[in-house]
């Protein structure tokens, strides 16, 4: 018997030792496909690669087309006389476009930034730094472009400034058409993103109420922001990718930063999802940190070019990226899965929370500052921390976008199958990382590479992050109605991802252990057929209606305001300064170049008390105290508006007048 054994083991030996001699030839005759695979995959990641850039590029282009179009249709503003047109820029945008005329009209670039920066014929009795103060950025980028360019005889400034505009939002479509295909793997995912962001443009987007905003010039970078933050938290990167997400997250954040004056505190909720998704050993450390210093780095630069803004100085953001930047050096070896490990973890979250609030304290203590602090009251008494009479934070609470979401907010994103499937996509893949968060807690071991057949996607650390991310934005919306423009583009994207991704639904059947059919190819059928039949149900319902919104014209037009325009420019004097209510002084100052008492800007506390005075016009105080109000700033014209007199809040208590006379103490609220 010993002998036989022996002779089989020789036999194994003798044929194993042929099969490796064998000729490379006759291998690749039983399998054709090994020699020529890895070509063969490389040409299907770069066809991958090639048309799901073609179709991201597209979808920005058509987005971009379609806004254009549509803008022309609502204000039919290539019929329209100059004046006409810029009456078509509302609140502050006027003030903006007013800025970027000017720079046009200066004999030089650097004049016009001088007298910007020493504006002394906008706002009476006041010279500011307007390029600070009205964070005038995409008005000089704009400028340099138009005359660089040469297009002065292409193109007129106005189509140029609001043609940016539009294509910036095409660059913020394909942002979010890439976040989606790069989270699932398919750019059927960003076809959906780009269906869903349309069809809910009412909750997506105020770019067909006001082209201009500053909102409408950041949130493509910031978009382009997450995009590449996105690849770059990815676990199964290649160097050369990575290094390319992390420079484009570099760019993008200072230039969002640069952009808009309340961007840091959108990147103060950012920073807190990478420091939670830190906290639970959900992501590489080295990673997070890096992105902690590129904050630090764009907030540096940000309050240099920004004239030594003391808002950056003081914000949440720099107090938050400190304190964890601190923390680190102070807990070096905690992720131990030990009892000691997890209390420290516990004091970690402690640790973070005192240094932050106490730097904060000490810098607004010692840094002298007024900007945004009416953002602060706001905040206390939203959040019933405090009672105030103040008008200007009475006047905040009452705004709509400032109030908590409407029902019919809701309504729409079900109508369009957006909220229901973005709630499905949200609890499996909470569960998913819940799970993960417990299995860290308890000292399991993370898969270094996450398989189909594995059903966790809650263990990639993107997806969590975005988890995270979505559901701080999600609790700022259920407060705030306004901040369903940066919400409903994320719910949007993640959906879309969700509906299109082979492992969630892997995941959502390893939890329910299907065993009839073989869950691999049935989450693959799924994660094509989902997206088709929504994708065929969205076209069938909402095609003709955009086609048809598309075909229609529409009126606007303010015959008063023209009127009111036309006789400034021809019966005031050059030195009149006129007086009214911030919105129509911003147009004002578009449409005839006079000076101006006030303007429509929020973060300066002279033109928010400038602004409470003059509204005194409709208060109950006596006429010689608002002759005295009127002459303290030389206005020379006041005009009072219909609206104003005869408003009609939506909210009791939330008139003008009624604000200011709760604010003067006529009125007991």
């Amino acid at each position: 018997m010993e002998e036989g054994a022996a002779d089989l083991r020789q036999r194994k030996k003798q044929n194993c030792t042929e099969t490796d001699k064998m000729a490379p030839d006759e291998r690749n005759k039983e399998n054709p496909n090994l020699g020529r695979s890895p070509k063969y995959v490389l040409f299907q990641r770069f066809a991958k690669l090639f048309f799901g850039c073609v179709a991201a590029v597209t979808s920005g282009m058509m987005y971009a087309v379609y806004l254009s179009t549509y803008h022309e249709r609502k204000f039919w503003f290539s019929s329209r006389q100059e004046l006409e047109r810029e009456i078509t820029f509302q609140g502050d945008s006027a003030i903006y476009y007013s800025f970027y005329k000017e720079l046009l009209k200066a004999p030089s670039f650097e004049r016009g930034v001088y007298e910007l920066t020493h504006n002394n014929k906008t706002v009476s009795l006041r010279t500011i730094n307007a390029v600070q103060q009205m964070t005038l950025y995409p008005e000089l980028i704009a400028s340099v472009l138009y005359q660089a360019s040469g297009s002065e005889e292409v193109i007129e400034p106005v189509y140029f400034y609001i043609g940016i505009v539009f294509g910036l939002q095409g660059i913020y479509m394909a942002a979010l058409f890439v976040t989606s295909w790069v989270m699932s793997g398919t750019w059927l995912a960003g076809m959906l993103t780009v269906a869903w962001f349309i069809i809910n443009r009412t909750d997506t987007t105020r770019i067909d109420y006001s082209i201009p905003l500053r909102e409408n010039w950041a949130l493509p970078y910031f978009a382009c922001q997450v995009a590449a933050l996105t690849g770059y938290l990815k676990n199964n990167i290649n160097s050369s990718a990575e290094r390319f997400c992390y420079l484009l997250v570099s760019a993008s954040t200072y230039t969002f930063m640069m952009m808009w004056e309340y961007s840091h505190y959108l990147l103060f909720v950012q920073a807190v999802s990478l420091f939670l998704l830190d906290s639970f050993a959900l992501v590489q450390t080295d990673k997070v940190h890096e992105v902690y210093k590129i904050y630090l780095f764009s907030l540096f630069l940000g309050y240099l070019l920004h004239f030594e803004n003391p808002a950056l100085l003081v914000s949440p953001l720099l107090s938050l990226v400190a304190a964890l930047m601190l923390s680190k050096c102070l807990q070096m070896n905690m992720k131990k899965g030990t009892f000691i490990s997890r209390m420290l973890k516990i004091m970690y979250f402690y640790l973070v929370f005192t240094i932050s609030v106490t730097m904060n304290f000490l810098l607004k203590t010692f840094v002298p500052h007024k900007e945004n602090e009416h953002v602060l009251k706001f905040l206390e008494v939203k959040f019933g921390l405090n009672t105030t009479k103040n008008f200007t934070v009475n006047w905040l609470l009452c705004q709509e976008s400032l109030q908590t979401p409407s029902q019919d907010f809701f309504l729409r994103l079900t109508q369009s199958s957006l909220l229901p499937f973005y709630i499905l996509v949200l609890i499996i893949c909470l569960s998913s990382v819940t799970q993960v968060i417990f299995r860290r807690i308890s000292g399991g071991p993370l898969k270094e590479k996450i398989t189909l057949d594995d059903g966790r996607i809650g263990e990639r650390p993107e997806i969590a992050y975005h988890v995270i991310h979505t559901m701080l934005m999600g609790s700022l919306a259920m407060m705030l109605e306004g901040i369903k423009y940066l919400w409903t583009p994320y719910m949007c994207m993640l959906a879309a991802f969700g509906v299109c991704s082979p492992e969630l639904w892997m995941t959502l059947f390893k939890w329910l252990r299907l065993r009839a059919v073989h869950p691999i190819l049935l989450a693959l059928i799924l994660s094509m057929a989902v997206p088709s039949i929504i994708g065929f149900s969205l076209w069938k319902e909402y095609f003709p209606r955009i086609m048809t919104e598309l075909s229609e014209l529409q009126e606007f037009y303010d015959s008063d305001t023209v009127e009111l325009m036309m006789w400034i420019k021809r019966q005031a004097p050059v030195a009149a300064v006129f007086a009214g209510s911030p919105q129509l002084m911003g147009l004002i100052k578009l449409c005839t170049g006079w000076m101006v008492a006030s303007l429509p800007s929020y973060n300066d506390v002279d033109l928010l008390q400038r602004n409470e005075n003059i509204y005194q016009i409709y208060s109950k105080r006596s006429a010689e105290d608002i002759y005295k109000i009127l002459t303290s700033y030389k206005a020379t014209y006041l005009i009072i508006e219909d609206s104003i007199c005869n408003e009609v809040g939506p909210v009791k208590g939330c008139r003008v007048k009624d604000l200011l006379d709760i604010a003067n103490g006529h009125v007991v609220p």
